[in-house]
């Protein structure tokens, strides 16, 4: 989760950080759910071993 602190807060930083959620676009929403997942997998793949399998997409 911490891996995704950055790319979550440069997706906030855009769209402004007193924005109430509630106003978020679905597509504001989707963007900050992509990133932070996104950060979470690359932080596991950063930790998984060589023969470990790939984390599914």
């Amino acid at each position: 989760m911490r891996a995704a602190l950055k790319p979550v807060a440069e997706v906030m930083a855009e769209i402004g950080w007193t924005t109430p959620l509630n106003a978020l676009t679905a597509e504001q929403v989707l963007t900050l759910i992509e990133v932070a997942i996104g950060g979470f997998q690359d932080a596991m793949r950063a930790v998984a071993g060589p023969g470990e399998p790939e984390i599914p997409l």
